[in-house]
């Protein structure tokens, strides 16, 4: 009697049991413009009239400087980022320009970029642009991709040149 119980048991115990479901992990939703988040679709005209897209830039690790030419740690960031795009250009990193176009400009903004020793593309950013970036919370902001197009380093305020290009040598 206590064997019978026992296959009886285990019969059903064994009937319970059903293949494991796949166990799915849900990945926490990251915000556009925080560290994580993709580069956004994207497509502008620069200052010369060049198309500037994202598709352009899959596989290259990008670096997004949001200025403007009133303000004045931007105006002191921005020959080092072009330092930076003249070192690695043939590494695949690219320097982009976003002008923020909240206030009046204080000068031509082609006028402040040959004054600073800039030619890396500069776009006006409208605020849609922006927004495509997570918005803008302070100036300067500079932004990191890698080539996967994964945010990597965000800074909203003035930093130095070689912080970014630390960040940037690991992503090469």
């Amino acid at each position: 009697m206590k064997w019978r119980l026992v296959c009886v048991c285990v019969a059903a115990l064994g009937g319970c049991s059903h293949p494991a479901a796949p166990v799915q992990t849900k990945q926490a939703e990251v915000g556009q413009g925080e560290i994580g988040s993709l580069l956004p679709d994207f497509s502008a005209r620069d200052f010369e009239g060049r198309e500037i897209s994202s598709a352009d830039l899959h596989g290259k690790v990008v670096l997004v400087d949001i200025w403007a030419t009133w303000c004045a740690p931007c105006r002191k960031e921005m020959p080092g980022y072009q330092k930076l795009a003249d070192r690695y250009r043939t590494n695949g990193f690219v320097v982009i320009g976003l002008k923020a176009d909240m206030m009046t400009d204080t000068e031509n903004p082609l006028a402040f970029a040959q004054k600073t020793g800039v030619h890396y593309p500069l776009v006006v950013a409208t605020d849609a642009l922006l927004q495509k970036f997570g918005g803008l919370q302070g100036l300067p902001t500079t932004i990191l991709y890698d080539r996967q197009g994964v945010l990597r380093k965000k800074v909203i305020g003035f930093e130095y040149t070689d912080v970014f290009e630390a960040a940037l040598k690991r992503l090469l």
